[in-house]
């Protein structure tokens, strides 16, 4: 069971490594993005095309798409942690059988 567990992690942290990848970008490209479409604007002082920008239903979809990468993310990290949590419980039992044999 354990090339199963050990499998199945490595297939997840692909995973996780993907989905992260996509939240830190979104993350990462969040000022940029606003600037872009406060630049879209033209000449209008920067509180006003920010408040715009923020209030639009694109921004709103792009926030939204945002925390959905994260949450993503963090659900297949929640997943990595559950197998390793798995293994290890299998790993006390097989000390724990191997120690009865003993006695």
């Amino acid at each position: 069971m354990s090339d199963t567990l050990s499998e199945r992690y490595r297939v997840a942290a692909k995973e996780w490594v993907q989905l992260d990848h996509a939240a830190r970008l979104m993350e990462e490209t969040k000022s940029a993005v606003l600037s872009q479409q406060m630049a879209v604007l033209g000449d209008i002082p920067v509180g006003r095309a920010e408040k715009i920008v923020k209030g639009s239903d694109d921004w709103n979809k792009f926030i939204q798409a945002m925390v959905e990468a994260r949450t993503s993310a963090n659900l297949k990290k929640v997943e990595l942690e559950w197998i390793r949590m798995r293994f290890s419980e299998q790993q006390s039992k097989e000390a724990s059988a191997r120690a009865e044999m003993r006695l």
